[in-house]
């Protein structure tokens, strides 16, 4: 985490997403208390769908601006002019609350929101700008966890400030109730214009686009919007991860606005802090799911946690209607926010990855647009069904049968995400994964990865690895034992035989011009030395005539494992309790006709650099010492013809010994030991 926020620019930003969400949550949830306060039952819940519903109806009309503005102008330019709005619109809404407005104040929800709107594809298209790719999925982890703490603190602070401000003052309509808290107005003031100047601390990444111009004419004909729908569905992997974001809210906004009546007419809760402390829960949950997701993922996109996710937010639905004590739901709402957490960072990572740079603006306004039509879509029947006499309690069990048919779904679509990760969960016990050159690896198109063989699970830290699905080639004598080939069916195996090779080199050619991620090891066996084998000229068969690239790679980190076939003595050695790190290395792409020794210098290459990289992880010399002396306690470490063995706990003891003998004995600064090879020298260095 503190390699992200070192990142020049990057704590400003982060400042500003804090205070956007703050400043917009503090307006809707003093509106949200304000109807709690005076309406019931199902007006109440109409009321607060339509307040949730204004605020997502600006990202629907600003659809086709705010991803043209972000991807022609500067994102920087356009969070600083979307500051000064917010600061024009929070002292509106002052003066409303201060004339007991509340209608007026009730619609400046909707021009909060337009703001929001505006700039939301800028805001979060600028995360890419400032920390790259391969710091994607942490810096996500990071503005998701942020954001959560602004909707945290808005939700305790304004609604503690409105529950304060009502004490021993009488209201009898919306009206009375807002002059009662209008102070609260001058709060959303402030934090508005501390965020127009930390706007002018953000670096500018780029310049304006001239190229690029916007038809108005167009806009209002729908051409944007088709266009922009086109850049969505164009990618699979960039559409079903804005479904599953977009199902996740719309989830959101019907326990938002289901909740709080359901508090009140089966719990008999009538404190706005208590209700809204409750589904703030949610809100922490979120934030501990968040940072937990980008922690797992490191310098890679882990996309295993998503059907977890998914499941985790299912049982909770499940679970909500059964419970009837306050603490119990506040925890149920902690545990859905964390699974929303592990299905939040991973699906934004992946949408940022596979859009290109200069359609991410289009892309993050697509998602905008999907999102809240699913979210509006779901308040409105909502809506509906709160007139047609449906209550709180009916609301949440056809919430449970809507997350139950994204749980199968997900499974369905992801089985190799699942099976992934409970693989890495199984392997992260004894080993840690680091991924070098993510950025090397392809948005889109046809990509045939090339590298070393060194055990027999290198497919699955490849597809750890890896943010986008692999197909693997594997000796088809291993692919046809029944107890492995339904699994391997799932990660759709491309078997290959001397016999029947033709055929799986045209498996191979055509998955690769369909865009797809092929792997394939040309070493043509796994490594008995460690060390770079003879490369065979088999994939160049297979690469001839593609629309695609060849990515090389290294596995470092798995030689001693007792997966690998290293010999009994090193994997025991391996085995003594340590965590060993492995390093994927992913190169600069080559092109298709890459030949076989050009190939393995690079791999190579990227051989040197995985070591460099490991070694400068590595701990100093005497404390590796004393770890392994520790380690090894009561076996024999050091032995010599004249004194015979010591133990690791003897010599560690003679260590001490010895050095509180210099410490005491010796004032100078250096001092100089000519001692032979014995037990004695080694305790001496």
């Amino acid at each position: 985490m503190k390699d992200v926020l070192s990142i020049k620019g990057f704590l400003p930003y982060i400042l500003i997403v804090f205070l956007n969400a703050f400043v917009d949550l503090g307006h809707k949830i003093t509106i949200q208390n304000s109807v709690f306060k005076i309406y019931d039952g199902q007006q109440q819940i109409i009321l607060t769908a339509i307040v949730n519903a204004l605020i997502l109806l600006p990202f629907i009309l600003l659809l086709s601006p705010a991803g043209f503005c972000s991807d022609k102008y500067p994102k920087t330019r356009v969070i600083r002019i979307s500051a000064w709005v917010a600061v024009a619109v929070t002292l509106c809404i002052t003066l409303f609350y201060y004339l007991g407005w509340f209608w007026p104040a009730f619609a400046m929800t909707f021009l909060l929101a337009l703001q929001s709107a505006f700039y939301s594809p800028s805001k979060y298209g600028f995360i890419k700008e400032l920390v790259g790719t391969d710091k994607l999925a942490r810096a996500n982890g990071i503005v998701q966890a942020t954001t959560t703490i602004a909707i945290l603190a808005g939700i305790f602070l304004f609604s503690v400030l409105f529950e304060q401000l009502l004490i021993d003052k009488s209201y009898i309509n919306t009206s009375s109730l807002l002059i009662n808290i209008a102070p609260i107005g001058w709060t959303l003031v402030l934090f508005s214009i501390v965020e127009l100047l930390f706007a002018y601390i953000l670096p500018v990444r780029r310049n304006t686009d001239t190229y690029m111009s916007f038809d108005w004419r167009q806009y209002r004909r729908g051409q944007y919007l088709k266009n922009n729908m086109n850049v969505v569905f164009g990618s699979e992997v960039i559409f079903l991860s804005i479904i599953g974001l977009s199902l996740f809210w719309a989830i959101s906004q019907v326990m938002l606005a289901a909740f709080p009546a359901y508090a009140k007419e089966s719990m008999s809760i009538l404190n706005t802090v208590v209700i809204q402390g409750t589904m703030a829960c949610a809100g922490i949950g979120i934030m501990l799911g968040s940072v937990f997701a980008g922690r797992l993922s490191k310098t890679h996109i882990e996309t295993g946690i998503i059907p977890i996710g998914s499941m985790g937010i299912a049982f909770c639905l499940f679970l909500l209607p059964n419970l009837t004590h306050q603490w119990i739901i506040a925890a149920n709402f902690l545990v859905w926010g964390i699974c929303g957490g592990l299905l939040l960072t991973p699906l934004n990572s992946l949408i940022q990855f596979h859009a290109r740079e200069d359609e991410l603006g289009r892309v993050l306004a697509g998602n905008n647009l999907i999102q809240n039509v699913f979210m509006l879509g779901f308040l409105i029947l909502t809506v509906i069904f709160a007139l047609l006499g449906i209550s709180s309690l009916g609301l949440f069990q056809i919430l449970f049968v809507v997350a139950v048919a994204g749980t199968v779904y997900t499974v369905c679509k992801l089985p190799q995400s699942l099976v992934r990760f409970i693989v890495s969960y199984v392997i992260g016990h004894r080993y840690s994964l680091q991924v070098l050159g993510l950025k090397n690896m392809p948005e889109s198109g046809g990509v045939l990865m090339l590298g070393n063989h060194i055990s027999w699970i290198d497919w699955g830290i490849i597809q750890m690895a890896s943010p986008r699905p692999i197909r693997f080639v594997m000796i088809r004598n291993i692919y046809e034992r029944w107890y492995l080939k339904w699994f391997l069916d799932i990660f759709n195996v491309i078997p290959i035989s001397s016999s029947a090779s033709l055929s799986a080199l045209n498996d191979i050619k055509q998955s690769l011009n369909q865009g797809e991620v092929v792997c394939l090891f040309p070493e043509g066996t796994i490594s008995r030395t460690g060390q770079l084998a003879e490369f065979q000229r088999g994939y160049e068969l297979a690469a001839a005539d593609t629309n695609a690239i060849i990515l090389p790679f290294y596995i470092r980190g798995l030689w001693g494992s007792w997966f690998s076939r290293s010999s009994e003595k090193l994997k025991n050695l391996r085995s003594q309790g340590i965590k060993h790190d492995i390093i994927v290395a992913f190169g600069e792409p080559l092109p298709i006709e890459t030949k076989v020794d050009e190939l393995k210098k690079h791999v190579f290459d990227l051989s040197i650099d995985s070591w460099e990289t490991y070694t400068r992880g590595m701990s100093p010399i005497g404390n590796a010492v004393i770890d392994t002396l520790k380690r090894n306690g009561n076996e024999m470490v050091v032995a010599d013809a004249v004194s015979g063995s010591l133990t690791g706990h003897r010599f560690l003891t003679a260590v001490i010994c010895f050095s509180r003998l210099i410490k005491r004995y010796c004032k100078q600064q250096n001092i100089g030991l000519l001692l032979p090879a014995s037990n004695a020298g080694c305790v001496a260095n």
